[in-house]
């Protein structure tokens, strides 16, 4: 049961991760990712689009570790993204944008819980369980969904706000730039060499500080509980 809710969340967040994208690209005139429907919170485009990355590669990763992850993309049009360097630095903000958003509403689903007094703060925290729930039942099938969705989409937040290409933080430096190096830093970071690069260093570098950042995140989530390792 407790996988169905892993594939569930990620593959809805990573759904409207790749759709804030294409809708992005869409408003900044782009018609690239609207042309193959990944304007859309249907899964279907995004998982026929990667269904190495949207199915076998989370199941595998489960499987093996007990936690899963993945990945899908967005098409988009390299002269657009060429011409138009801050409307692709917006596109590539948008994805991380989202999870931001998602992480919020799983926060606000956890403290709205605990005003209604159906969830609690928990004796310890792990990444399928941010809260407590106070008696079984509904509630309690409720804890893995809203953990889950927290510190899932902090992860995809972070991970992908990490400015190494082929990751969406190596787009966002395009708003920082003025056009001309914007446009320059696009055709740096867009050799081959440089994605193999870009994703070990980035995988890497979150293993590093993501526990930090998420231990600050569920304290913020819980002022004064003041959670740790170990």
């Amino acid at each position: 049961m407790l996988g169905v809710v892993w594939y569930v969340v990620l593959l809805f967040s990573l759904t409207v991760h790749e759709a804030s994208h294409a809708w992005a690209a869409l408003r900044g005139g782009d018609l690239t990712a609207y042309h193959g429907g990944q304007v859309s919170l249907d899964p279907v485009p995004h998982v026929r689009r990667e269904p190495f990355g949207t199915v076998v590669f989370p199941l595998l990763s489960y499987a093996l570790g007990g936690w899963m992850i993945g990945w899908a993309s967005t098409p988009y049009d390299p002269a657009w993204a060429h011409a138009h360097p801050r409307r692709a630095g917006w596109m590539s903000l948008a994805g991380p944008a989202s999870n931001l958003a998602l992480l919020l509403v799983a926060a606000l689903a956890i403290r709205a819980g605990m005003w209604a007094g159906v969830f609690g703060a928990p004796a310890s925290i792990s990444f399928t369980h941010l809260t407590d729930a106070v008696g079984d039942g509904v509630w309690a099938s409720l804890v893995p969904v809203v953990s889950i969705l927290f510190t899932l989409n902090l992860l995809l937040f972070v991970f992908n706000l990490l400015p190494f290409p082929p990751l969406d933080g190596s787009g966002v430096l395009s708003l920082l730039l003025p056009e001309e190096q914007a446009r320059q830093v696009q055709e740096f970071f867009a050799q081959p060499a440089f994605a193999l690069g870009g994703i070990i260093v980035a995988f890497l570098l979150i293993g590093r500080v993501f526990p930090s950042i998420q231990l600050f995140a569920v304290n913020l989530l819980y002022p004064g509980m003041q959670y740790g390792y170990g």
